[in-house]
């Protein structure tokens, strides 16, 4: 019997939009560098097709990944989107293979939004996130402009990437902020105030590069290790970490293939125990 995310369980971004905390991030579904085409797109539309059949009903994206082209795959999988929600992120720039620079500047982000709604063809986005805060803008500029596309009716609710604590309460003067997303995984927790946070208030935390687990996935390693005690791998124990670390947490592991797909989704159904968590929590500090 196939695992489905449904295992994960649910959380209600905004207290109202509920998901399968175990999502699917579309940032690798693009070409080398994040930039153009995927390598074989018959392979990625299977694999966006195939996310509603294994119960995974939230999608994270970004107008950045292609660029547009992740928002444009997508939209021909999947619209009009009966089983599944769509976040998006704007204020990221692309020049080139794996070149990013921010630009926040609120005319700026007012196109962005405009064009993600244009190439997802929906009315309103359920989720949109500022990828970056632009350090060149004037941030409270930015957040005013976010609140206006609430307003105005074209984001329902509204999310922070890559950000500190200081920096969502000074988002929270201005509009709700219903999901924030940083990296953090089993080798990277510098992001562990912030998670904190998030889980105090009721915040959804989305943590990016959630199956990186370094040397801890070598043979030998505590990952490696919990991994061969339940006949999985050492990515399905990186997710089930991150799944039974904190209720607010919402893992987004993205790929191009069907079979991992697959793989990745049957992590909702791994249960490390006590002891297995703590090894995994002492070996990653």
């Amino acid at each position: 019997m196939t695992t489905t995310a449904s295992a994960s369980g649910t959380f209600k971004i905004g207290g109202d939009l509920e998901v399968t905390r175990l999502g699917f991030g579309a940032m690798r579904i693009v070409g080398p560098g994040r930039w153009g085409e995927p390598r074989d797109r018959d392979e990625v539309l299977r694999v966006l097709r195939r996310l509603p059949e294994l119960g995974v009903d939230f999608i994270d994206t970004a107008d950045s990944y292609g660029p547009f082209v992740s928002e444009d795959l997508i939209a021909e999988a999947l619209r009009p989107y009966e089983r599944v929600v769509v976040a998006t992120k704007g204020g990221f720039t692309r020049q080139g293979p794996n070149v990013w620079t921010e630009v926040g500047r609120p005319a700026y982000l007012r196109q962005c939004v405009q064009m993600s709604l244009r190439r997802l063809g929906v009315e309103r986005i359920d989720l949109y996130q500022l990828h970056r805060i632009d350090p060149l803008e004037d941030r409270g500029a930015q957040f005013a402009e976010l609140k206006a596309f609430q307003d105005e009716g074209l984001v329902r609710h509204l999310g922070l990437s890559e950000v500190t604590v200081e920096e969502i309460e000074a988002a929270r003067e201005v509009f709700e902020v219903t999901t924030v997303q940083n990296r953090f995984n089993l080798v990277d927790r510098s992001a562990q105030d912030v998670l904190d946070y998030c889980e105090r208030e009721g915040i959804g935390f989305i943590p990016w590069f959630p199956l990186a687990s370094g040397a801890l996935a070598a043979p030998g390693g505590v990952a490696a290790e919990v991994a061969a005690a339940h006949a999985a791998t050492p990515g399905q124990v990186a997710l089930a970490w991150l799944l039974q670390r904190s209720p607010v947490m919402l893992p987004i592991p993205g790929t191009s293939s069907v079979a991992h797909l697959e793989e990745n989704v049957a992590a909702a159904a791994l249960t490390l125990s006590d002891a297995e968590m703590a090894q995994l929590e002492a070996a990653a500090a």
